[in-house]
Order: C-alpha cells, then sequence, then structure tokens
C-alpha cells in the first residue's frame, strides 16, 4: 500500500476544496466517512441467513493455506492460490513481472493481476455490497469449491491496521465462524460480526486520513470481494 499513499496524497491536494465542500454538505460520523445516507445500506441486517437451512450448513475448501507474505499482501493471496492449484507462481515471480513495481496496489490491480495469472479462471469484484449479498456470496463461492479473496481491515505483526487482502476458506455461518487465510502468516476464525466490522472498516481504529481521504474518493471499497469460477 505505500504506492497507493503517494498517489493519495497526491489527490488530496487536487480535490481537498472539493472534499471540504462535501463534508458540509453532508454528516460523516462512519470511521471511513462515508455519508450517513449509506449506512443503512451496510448495515443491513444477515441474522436470518444463521438459521437458514442452506446458507447455516458449513461451507469450505481444502487444501489452501496462509503464507507469510515477502513483499506485498495481494502478492501472497495470488501465491497462496496458486500453491492450492499447483502452478509456480510466487511473490517474487510476480515482482519481477512487474519490474518490482506492486501491480496490486488497488483492487482494480489486484483485479487485473488474478484474471492474468489465472486465465482458466473468471474473477469477478465484487464492491460496496451489503452485508447479505457478501455472506451469500462467500457462502455460495466455497460451495461451488473456491475460495473468496477479500479487502478487510487487519492488524500487522507490529499490531498497526492496515488495508489488506485474504482468503475466505471456510464458512459455518450456524456456529458463527468464518476462516480467513492471512498472508501475515496465519489462520484466523472470526465471528460473523466482527468479520463484517473488518471488511467494513469499522474496526480499524484511527484510521489515516489518506485512507479516510481514498475511501471518500472511491479509490477504496467496503464490502468487497472476489468470486472465482471456471470459465
Amino acid at each position: 500500500m505505500k504506492k497507493m499513499k503517494k498517489i493519495i496524497g497526491f489527490l488530496a491536494l487536487l480535490f481537498v476544496i472539493e472534499f471540504f465542500a462535501v463534508l458540509t454538505l453532508t454528516t460523516c460520523s462512519d470511521p471511513v466517512g462515508f455519508p450517513a445516507g449509506f449506512r443503512t445500506y451496510y448495515n443491513d441486517g444477515y441474522s436470518e441467513l444463521l438459521n437458514d437451512s442452506i446458507y447455516s450448513q458449513a461451507v469450505s475448501v481444502m487444501g489452501i493455506q496462509a503464507i507469510k507474505q515477502e513483499i506485498t499482501c495481494g502478492y501472497a493471496v495470488i501465491e497462496m492460490l496458486a500453491k492450492w492449484i499447483g502452478k509456480p507462481i510466487t511473490e517474487k515471480s510476480l515482482s519481477s513481472q512487474n519490474n518490482g513495481e506492486i501491480s496490486t496496489s488497488t483492487g482494480s490491480g489486484f483485479l487485473k493481476e488474478m484474471n492474468r495469472q489465472f486465465p482458466e479462471w473468471e474473477t469477478v469484484r465484487y464492491v460496496n455490497i451489503t452485508n447479505m449479498e457478501l455472506l451469500k456470496n462467500i457462502h455460495a463461492s466455497l460451495k461451488n469449491g473456491f475460495p473468496v479473496p477479500i479487502e478487510f481491515a487487519a492488524k500487522n505483526t507490529s499490531s498497526e491496521w492496515t488495508l489488506h487482502f485474504a482468503i475466505v476458506s471456510s464458512m459455518d455461518l450456524g456456529n458463527n465462524k468464518i476462516v480467513v487465510q492471512n498472508p501475515y502468516g496465519y489462520e484466523e476464525t472470526y465471528t460473523v460480526d466482527n468479520f463484517i466490522r473488518a471488511t467494513r472498516y469499522e474496526c480499524y481504529e484511527n484510521m489515516e486520513w489518506y485512507f479516510e481521504f481514498g475511501f471518500n474518493m472511491g479509490l477504496f471499497h467496503k464490502n468487497t470481494i472476489y468470486i472465482i469460477s471456471n470459465k
């Protein structure tokens, strides 16, 4: 995300007047600055799924394991997926292909890299979807045999909050569990509520101004997932 910080800083200088003009017209109490009208959309209920005869069934994809990222989380997620299907793609090979640049600094860049590295798959990016849609799409993908890359808030090894890529490998809504393979080097289990808080960045404490600005300018999005299927 270092490259994105520079980009966002530059955009901040260009759009600061417009940004403050928007703030004067809307009430922004959301953790990442979304107008009040957006909160109903993102805070839709999902409790009915927990007892639904279909979605309460546990689903998982076996064989995908967390690695500890060496370059960046986006590359690490792609390496994790590659290992899962036996392709010789690594963070280092991705960096080399991109001349040392980070092609996955943004969601659109990650999507482009996914489609380039896995031409046998179709990867579709969903952004700003409702909580219900998020959970339903993840459940359906896992049931179909595909793990789900996500964007969410996570603490790094220095306990600092970050915008992060990871992979959902298991979901058991009936028992309130979602398992994430985190490229900080470990597997972690979330409750459904805590998972939603992470994908909506509500758990990100004291978010830096440049990330807040990025969300307000549409460079970053809440509830973002990548659904994979065979072509």
